[in-house]
């Protein structure tokens, strides 16, 4: 059983307490000058302070010496010059110094880890950020809309060795956003910390660490320009959520939600009829897509007066995946009238528990690519013709027959603020839709102009 290693000691070279005497210990680097074996250097000396003190002195010497370019001139294996008793002579030196392994490159690091991250992760998740967004980063690959493909942006990463970035200065010119470059060094930040406990890099200090010393932090109340270019003030803090989806809080009014709902009972094209009651149960719950597009009957009706519905699963229609929800918790909705009535209208007296409550005219699940042809429209080229296809909730947009358009996810938060306008229990309302009060009070509760204060 060994004591402590001193922590002032060098790096190739440490002092060791064996069985009450102090030794020195020298880095696998050295093995060739000793036979091929690591090199255990017996002090003759007691452990006490007054004796490490002593011990590291001598340790440094050999240090100096061994990093000397001359250090075969310097070096004396016999550890006499060093104050060395005799009997504890080394062996004579059998062969020279190798040169130090150079640093891995970020490729090879990053590969490593993502081996090691990936059975952490949702499959989603790991697809989408970790071998997708940050990758591509970390590549400097950039996706061409017009092109649909990548194109290389040379500011990748790749094959930089670790002990020669500048990251730095590639955080302040890479043309990427402010948002996924931090996220992208907050997973390198990681992956390193991960390399320095498998002992696999000499750095000591993490390279993908931002110094931010040109930041004023005293005055926080100076306007800041964020990621999109749009200068904020102290007080207008964007939202934190992780995905753009959440990020947009703008809703419907309630006249333009049911001019949606009936244009979708109400089209022409059976496959869309077939979307109206997904369209509605989501103004109706404020659930996310996903949990929508995984519903099954069994998830209906719960509870002992059957009037619960349980979210406890997302399907991801890019990844074709069902998995948990989003902050993978199970929530519970209390059904209300118009809820439970529209359920018990599209059940089937044959569904079966394991059946989606919600499914395509082949049966199959719906996914947020399909709905968003349906609801943003899309464009077809056929030769040299370009065919426009208007979704229906743009169409209704562009005739003028709502007051503007807003995606299908916002379907949730036009349920979150006209439940938490007509004066739904806050608490009950951020349990149902898995936000927090704070959340609901923020972004919901504000935003109605008609909120004024009460005539006392």
């Amino acid at each position: 059983m060994y004591a402590k290693t001193s922590n002032s000691t060098p790096d190739t070279i440490k002092v060791q307490s064996d069985k009450g005497s102090l030794r020195l210990q020298f880095s696998t680097r050295y093995n060739p000058i000793f036979g091929g074996k690591r090199k255990y250097q017996p002090l003759g000396m007691k452990d006490t302070a007054e004796n490490r003190q002593k011990a590291e002195a001598i340790a440094h010497r050999i240090e100096s010496d061994l990093q000397h370019p001359d250090w075969e001139q310097l070096f004396d294996p016999t550890f006499a010059k060093y104050g060395i008793k005799s009997q504890y002579a080394a062996l004579q030196l059998a062969a020279p110094i190798p040169e130090s392994e150079p640093e891995m490159t970020v490729g090879e690091m990053w590969e490593d880890y993502l081996v090691w991250k990936r059975p952490q992760l949702e499959e989603t998740t790991y697809r989408s950020s970790y071998e997708a967004a940050y990758s591509n980063l970390i590549k400097g690959l950039v996706w061409s809309k017009k092109t649909k493909t990548f194109t290389d942006a040379g500011d990748g990463l790749l094959d930089t060795r670790l002990g020669t970035l500048d990251i730095e200065k590639w955080f302040n010119e890479s043309t990427r956003t402010q948002a996924i470059k931090q996220k992208t060094l907050a997973a390198l930040s990681e992956a390193f910390a991960r390399l320095q406990s498998l002992g696999k890099t000499k750095l000591a200090a993490n390279p993908f660490i931002l110094s931010n010393k040109n930041e004023n932090k005293t005055d926080k109340y100076k306007p800041k320009v964020d990621a999109d270019g749009i200068e904020r003030e102290w007080w207008d803090v964007p939202d934190n959520e992780s995905d753009n989806d959440e990020r947009d809080r703008r809703s419907f009014s309630k006249a333009d939600m049911l001019t949606i709902i009936d244009a979708f009972y109400s089209h022409k094209n059976a496959a869309l009829r077939q979307v109206a009651p997904l369209v509605e149960f989501r103004f109706l719950t404020g659930c996310r897509s996903g949990e929508a597009f995984a519903l099954r009957w069994r998830d209906c009706f719960r509870g002992t007066n059957q009037n619960n519905i349980v979210f406890s699963r997302s399907y991801d229609g890019h990844f074709r995946v069902t998995k948990n929800t989003k902050n993978g918790d199970i929530r519970i909705f209390k059904m209300y009238p118009k809820l439970r009535e529209l359920l018990l209208k599209i059940k089937t007296e044959n569904a079966q528990p394991n059946d989606l409550v919600f499914s395509k005219l082949n049966g199959k699940t719906w996914d947020s690519p399909t709905i968003q042809k349906i609801w943003d429209g899309r464009i077809e080229v056929r030769g040299e013709t370009e065919y426009n296809y208007p979704g229906v909730v743009t169409q209704l947009a562009d005739d003028g027959l709502i007051e503007g358009y807003l995606p299908f996810y916002n379907c949730r938060h036009t349920f979150i603020s006209l439940q938490a306008h007509a004066g739904t229990d806050l608490f009950l309302l951020a349990t149902a839709c898995g936000n927090s009060v704070e959340t609901i009070q923020k972004h919901y509760l504000g935003v109605n102009p008609d909120v004024s204060f009460a005539d006392i």
